[in-house]
């Protein structure tokens, strides 16, 4: 007994004095081979999420024992270096937010009883050209405030400079203008105000009371931009070069786009909400705010479901496209629901549900839980539901084509959103 207790403690200390210093006890204690391999992340359990700032470090040596294993950036990649710049305009731009862009200018020539043709066409990339200028010029003039924030987007994380973003805004406004003067001057018209309500949302709305009713405004602008040029991209029956509709609203004295205010304002009711609860997405707190959207969601679903908002298929001064729309206005004009038998109707009430699925659920979790992330999901729920809220106006119109063309959209704004966040 007595030279076993001798020996023990000499058995241990030999052993221990064997194993190598970055393993005693089981802990590690620094150097590159001090790091465990974590089959998630294969660094470590360091590497950040896709679109997450990287962890700050602690000073513990189990951290820098990571970093250290995993060795500098491979800056002589000549293959990785384009996908990332690639990466990170998609990031600054939202190009996953795109989709939700086309949707007006169709709403809006549905709502003309038109089929959309040329001047749509132009309308649309002329959206889409402004709608990336805003973003672009977003994140420029939000750098500081996003380097506290959010330091993972590409500004201050330094992967876009901000002379780049501030020049991609301004060629991506000057391409928009260029685009709707292709459709005419009354196009060119609304598209300058539509540039101007971005850039001073941008600038300096956005931090005050007026930021919802400015980007609402913008939102409302871009629909009557695809009314507008729709409507001066048709022409006379007789083949003249003025267009039917512009010819007789201008005699009556109204705006060819007036038939499609209502519809703007739809749109533009939705985004005040949107925009409302965003204000809210970085720190949270809000638990108003998602509720009262929530009830306005609720109304411009069932405004997008009520009687004509005034079209009048057998008015005087009504174009042969329109009084062919005459019966299916009739149709869905049959009370609040109208027959829901009517498949253009059904179509109506389909979209509309899809509006309040999208919409709706997001903006009650921010309601009972008014955290960041789920902050965020509501506004991304709320940028997706601009869609199917597209789609019911363009069915309400009579427009069943459209409506399912606009719908069409959703599958790639979902599987781009995987990639790239809305906000």
């Amino acid at each position: 007994m007595k030279w076993r207790r001798n020996t023990l403690p000499a058995v241990l200390a030999a052993a221990l004095s064997v194993l190598p210093p970055g393993r005693r006890n089981g802990y590690s204690h620094g150097g590159p081979t001090a790091v465990t391999e974590d089959s998630l992340s294969g660094a470590g359990g360091t590497a950040p999420a896709p679109d997450r700032p990287e962890p700050p470090s602690t000073g513990r040596p189990v951290e820098q024992g990571a970093h250290t294993a995993a060795g500098p950036p491979d800056t002589g990649s000549d293959r990785g270096e384009p996908r990332q710049r690639l990466r990170a305009w998609a990031e600054l731009l939202r190009v996953s937010a795109l989709f939700s862009v086309p949707g007006d200018a169709l709403a809006g020539a549905a709502a003309l009883g038109r089929r959309p043709g040329r001047g749509t066409a132009l309308a649309i990339g002329a959206s889409l050209c402004l709608y990336e200028a805003g973003m672009a010029l977003n994140d420029w003039a939000d750098r500081d405030e996003d380097a506290v924030d959010r330091p993972h987007r590409p500004i201050p994380s330094g992967r876009i400079s901000p002379a780049a973003a501030l020049g991609a805004a301004g060629a991506l406004t000057a391409a928009g203008l260029a685009l709707a003067a292709r459709a005419g001057r009354p196009a060119l018209a609304v598209a300058t105000g539509l540039a101007a309500t971005v850039w001073a949302y941008d600038l300096h709305l956005k931090h005050t009371k007026a930021g919802p009713a400015a980007m609402a405004a913008a939102r409302s602008l871009d629909l009557l931009l695809g009314a507008t040029a729709t409507a001066t991209g048709v022409r006379a029956p007789g083949g003249t070069s003025a267009p039917d509709n512009v010819a007789a609203a201008a005699h009556r004295g109204l705006p060819a786009c007036l038939p499609a205010l209502p519809a703007a304002l739809v749109l533009g009711a939705h985004t005040y909400g949107v925009t409302a609860v965003s204000r809210h997405e970085t720190q949270g707190g809000s638990t108003g705010t998602p509720l009262a959207v929530l009830a306005t969601t609720t109304a411009l679903a069932a405004a997008a479901l009520r009687e004509s908002w005034g079209r009048a298929p057998d008015r005087p001064g009504t174009t042969r496209a329109e009084a062919d729309a005459g019966p299916v206005a009739r149709r869905l004009d049959t009370g609040p629901l109208g027959k829901v038998t009517d498949p253009v109707r059904l179509l109506a009430v389909t979209l509309t549900g899809a509006y309040l699925r999208t919409a709706g659920p997001p903006l009650l979790h921010a309601a009972l839980n008014p955290s960041p992330p789920l902050t965020q999901r509501a506004v991304g729920g709320g940028i997706r539901a601009m869609i199917p809220l597209q789609a019911a106006l363009a069915a309400r119109a009579g427009a069943p084509a459209t409506a399912l063309a606009v719908m069409g959209l959703v599958p790639l704004a979902r599987s781009l959103a995987r990639k790239v966040s809305l906000t």
